[in-house]
């Protein structure tokens, strides 16, 4: 059965309910590092993907609001028919705000790979030319261990990618090589 909204729509969706252009990059980076995860994983590809793109369509409307966040975005997905393990992923990307667990592997994969976006992006601000093509794995794996780098990135969160069984290094190479083969739509 193909998955009920295709990557077009999703992308429509998002600009739709997404105005800031650096939220609209960060899911654009989060479902390339979704996509490789389900390759790896051997999941639905289309499926982690879309998860990915839409996991903060109402980020906006709730960032004042933590325990909000996730709700309708939910609610809208709900709607366009996705199904229930999406949106138990989205919540539980969220898992500390609306005080539920992250359990699934789902939820768990999308919660890393929305992380690490933020450590890999200010990793690549701080290189002369500001490009996801001179970033190594190495300077992340340096980064993820100096707290008051991109202070507000939870390398908790970005850890939890053992839960899954993929090594924080394979996690860090492989999230880094998505973002470099989106880093014309990153600007990056």
């Amino acid at each position: 059965m193909p998955f009920p909204i295709s990557r077009e729509d999703a992308l429509a969706l998002l600009r739709g309910h997404v105005r800031n252009d650096n939220l609209i990059k960060h899911c654009l980076a989060t479902e390339a590092i979704m996509r490789r995860l389900a390759e790896r994983l051997r999941e639905d590809v289309e499926k982690w993907g879309a998860t990915g793109l839409l996991h903060d369509l109402d980020f906006e409307s709730t960032k004042d609001a933590p325990p909000r966040h996730t709700t309708e975005t939910v609610a809208v997905l709900r709607e366009k028919g996705l199904p229930e393990d999406v949106l138990q992923a989205i919540r539980e990307h969220n898992a500390e705000a609306l005080g539920i667990p992250r359990e699934s592997r789902f939820g768990i994969a999308l919660a890393c790979a929305e992380t690490i976006t933020g450590l890999i992006v200010a990793t690549a601000l701080i290189y002369p030319d500001k490009k996801l093509a001179s970033v190594k794995p190495k300077s992340i794996r340096k980064r993820m261990r100096e707290s008051a780098f991109a202070r507000n990135v939870n390398r908790d969160i970005i850890c939890e990618c053992e839960r899954m069984g993929v090594p924080l290094d394979d996690f860090i190479e492989l999230s880094l090589s998505a973002m470099q083969s989106v880093a014309a739509e990153l600007g990056l």
